[in-house]
């Protein structure tokens, strides 16, 4: 498999998992908390941005400045969704719900909002597909 294949692979893995969890975030944020219900999507939805953040560190950054040939700007939000969702968990398995929230906004703000405005820039594939 050649780069642009594997790149096109993890970015069709990315957007499997993304896209439900944007779903799950969005019913989430506007329906009772504290539910069965809210706590079982909220499971679903953690794991799926864990496991979709640890996908957008092995994609290289395609544009803007580089780390190490690699990394770029766009990684930083992949490292807060690394950091708001343990930090969320504990928060609330500690009765924080003031703490769990503040990082379940941020997550849905940095994590969802803000780098999904990312992907839809020229010279971005996303944003390449939708826009030509």
């Amino acid at each position: 498999m050649n780069i642009d294949q594997w790149y096109k692979t993890l970015s069709l893995i990315h957007l499997a998992t993304i896209a439900p969890a944007f779903l799950m975030a969005s019913f989430i944020m506007v329906t009772k908390k504290g539910t069965k219900l809210h706590k079982s999507i909220g499971r679903i939805y953690m794991v799926l941005m864990l496991f979709s953040a640890l996908i957008t560190l092995l994609m290289s950054a395609q544009v803007g400045p580089r780390l190490f040939n690699h990394f770029g700007i766009i990684h930083l939000l992949s490292a807060l969704v690394l950091y708001c969702v343990p930090s969320a968990y504990w928060a609330i398995k500690n009765g924080n719900v003031k703490r769990h929230k503040q990082a379940m906004i941020g997550l849905y703000i940095g994590g969802l909002i803000i780098a999904g405005g990312f992907t839809l820039m020229p010279g971005r594939m996303l944003g390449n597909l939708l826009f030509g």
